[in-house]
Parts: C-alpha cells; structure tokens; sequence
C-alpha cells in the first residue's frame, strides 16, 4: 500500500491489433504484477478488441511534455553505471479519439537524459514516456486466445440502444 492507503499505480498499454502499436490507454491500482495483469485486463480488453497488453508500475515511465523534452535536450545528462533498456511511446496528436502515447520503439542508454537524446525525432511530439524496459509485464503471447478471443463475440452497446420505460406517479398525471 501507498502513503494514501491506495494499491500502486500501474500504467496499461494495450495492442488492438498484431498490425498496430501498443497505446496507452490508462491505469489500473494493484497488489503486484499479477494483479494488476488481471485489473488490465478486465478493465481494458473485456469488449474491445486486443491482443497484447503491457503494464509498468507508475515509477517505471518517465514522462515528459514538449517543453520538458526542449530543456532536457539543451541539459547534459547524468550517467549510470549501466546501459537500460527503454521503451519509447509517443505523443503526437491532441485529438482524444487517438490513443495519447504509442510505442514507437526502444533504446539503451545509461540515463534517461541519454535515452532522450537517442529517441527523440528531429520534431518535438506533444510528449514522451520512456518506460524502463525491466519493469515492463505483458499478457503472453501463447494465452493471447484464451485471454482475448472469447470478447471479440461480446458486442458493445451505445446507452441508446437500451430500452428505458418512464413510468410516472398517479398523482403526476395531468389534470390532477
């Protein structure tokens, strides 16, 4: 448990398609890794369609708007003992019907200042999360079937679909 008395924060990335990337799509409160696979998966792939999640505990993605990316690029970067692993994902649009961060790849650095440096494209995008690649879970890919076909049948239905009846009190009726 947390200071506040929630469960840990877990960042979800989901993957409609084997043809598209991973996107996040928001988080889940869990116990451990486990859990929070199950949160996610529950929360996030129950009607949609997937095929993969990923999920990293909040601490692991460093995140950064476009003018913290500006600074952090103009700032020498402190170095680790050690090259890690990143995963990148991007913002690059403010439309909210597309997904806000998408993975766009990987980079080993030893230091975020120095995977900044490595992924960032000659455009600033709208923002950038590098997730430490250690931290990373994910659904498996042989449980993919299991995990995910069986709500592919299961159609999504607008509230306007659904019937809803008024009925009004006796002594409402007009005229009384």
């Amino acid at each position: 448990m947390t200071v506040d008395g929630q469960l840990p924060r877990w960042e979800v990335f989901k993957q409609d398609a084997s043809s598209k990337a991973h996107a996040a799509v928001g988080s889940v409160h869990a116990a451990d890794a486990e859990h929070a696979l199950l949160m996610a998966r529950s929360v996030f792939a129950r009607r949609p369609s997937a095929v993969s999640l990923w999920l990293a505990p909040r601490w692991a993605v460093h995140e950064f708007t476009r003018e913290q990316l500006a600074e952090a690029l103009a700032t020498p970067g402190t170095q680790l003992a050690a090259p890690m692993r990143y995963r990148v994902f991007i913002k690059s649009s403010d439309r909210r019907s597309m997904a806000a961060y998408e993975h766009r790849g990987e980079v080993v650095a030893s230091g975020t200042s120095a995977a900044l440096r490595a992924a960032t494209p000659d455009e600033l995008p709208l923002g950038m999360w590098l997730v430490e690649d250690a931290a990373v879970i994910a659904s498996a890919p042989a449980d993919a079937e299991a995990w995910f076909a069986p709500a592919s049948d299961k159609r999504y239905k607008q509230q306007s679909e659904y019937a809803v009846s008024v009925k009004r009190h006796p002594a409402t009726r007009e005229g009384t």
